[in-house]
């Protein structure tokens, strides 16, 4: 296993970067290297400082900046006919389609990236985007199809040492068995993935694992202090890094807490906070389940039952449109646990306008964590 983990993304002049560089400081020397490349007429370069400037911007929430610089990295690499940089490049696409809630977009920006990446003879870039895949596939929450690709992308990752990548990996299995019920052993990997991520110095691998952790003492043994106190430890890595949507969905989760604690006042203040981050972004996935969390402090709190109906109406439609399985779930769920019937007469499930179908099946199948 390597002992420190490795940015793969951040390439050429930009090699020596470290995983836990600040974005903005990755950002400002991205730019800096582009221009240089640019003057060069160097489109390998080009492509490359274009890449970090791209994931910067999208880790950062800038989307239509990201948007802008993968496609820019892109056309370099296929300029330059290096088949590895556009397998990388599109990586940088899918993941921020996902990121923007569209998700069939995101499985066929990753798919090529899969393809791209073979071709060019790069196992990490491929490995990346199949990683992409799979996490696009639990968060839409297709767990069925994607747990054995998680498994045996953990498994690749701890065969050539790539430590932030069977972070990664582990994070991702533990957020399956968290959300199909197998708490413990969500617990288990969570818990090996923190201790990996600082052992390796992946300070942004810690900081999600920490998340996940805080999530099951709390669900599992509601151990509110404890679980407030690990999510105070990530957002300090958060912010110190600059992690704009790490540090949404870390408020989001301490919200989460504060709501099972019976500590609704102090939740719903926390909902909006994190809602307004993930709003800034365009970050639908997080604004969504924001919103759910909220429309659960305002119930408990006293809001009338026929306005949080119409508001559990609203969050079912959208989140059909994005195409988030298991979060439609949790909409179904909250009917019945806040006591209030559908607001509309038609309850009929429909299916989600971004399912994936068969490309789920042919390519295997999220943070905006990587």
């Amino acid at each position: 296993m390597q002992t420190k983990a490795l940015a793969p993304e951040y390439q050429g002049a930009l090699t020596r970067m470290s995983v836990n560089a600040s974005l903005t400081d990755v950002l400002a020397e991205g730019v800096r290297h582009l221009k240089r490349a640019e003057r060069s007429g160097s489109q390998e370069e080009v492509a490359r400082a274009g890449l970090a400037v791209a994931e910067a911007h999208r880790r950062l929430g800038h989307v239509a900046e990201a948007d802008r610089a993968w496609k820019a990295s892109y056309r370099a690499a296929r300029s330059a006919g290096n088949t590895g940089a556009m397998a990388w490049a599109l990586w940088s696409g899918g993941t921020l389609a996902r990121q923007r809630g569209s998700l069939r977009l995101a499985f066929r920006l990753l798919g090529l990236a899969a393809e791209a990446g073979k071709r060019g003879g790069d196992v990490v870039a491929r490995g990346y985007s199949l990683a992409g895949l799979a996490e696009t596939g639990r968060i839409q929450g297709d767990y069925a199809t994607v747990a054995t690709l998680h498994e045996q992308l953990l498994a690749e990752a701890r065969a050539r040492g790539e430590a932030r990548h069977t972070v990664w990996a582990l994070e991702g299995i533990a957020q399956i068995h968290r959300n199909t019920g197998s708490l413990d052993s969500a617990l288990e990997m969570f818990e090996e993935a923190a201790e990996l991520a600082g052992t390796a110095d992946d300070r942004r691998g810690r900081a999600w694992a920490l998340r996940g952790i805080a999530d099951i003492v709390s669900l599992r043994d509601g151990a509110t202090a404890r679980a407030l106190g690990l999510l105070s430890e990530a957002e300090a890595t958060c912010r110190k890094m600059n992690l704009s949507s790490a540090l949404a969905y870390n408020h989001k989760m301490r919200a989460n807490v504060l709501f099972r604690a019976g500590r609704y006042a102090e939740a719903r203040e926390v909902y909006e906070q994190a809602l307004g981050e993930f709003r800034a972004m365009d970050e639908p996935r997080g604004e969504a389940l924001a919103s759910l969390g909220l429309v659960k402090a305002r119930a408990r709190l006293g809001r009338d039952r026929e306005a949080t109906a119409a508001d559990l109406d609203e969050l079912r439609g959208r989140l059909d449109r994005i195409g988030l399985l298991n979060a439609r779930e949790m909409v179904e769920k909250a009917y019945a646990e806040l006591g209030v019937e559908p607001a509309s007469p038609e309850r009929a499930v429909r299916a989600p306008a971004d399912a994936p179908g068969a490309e789920t099946a042919s390519a295997g199948a999220g943070d905006g964590r990587r």
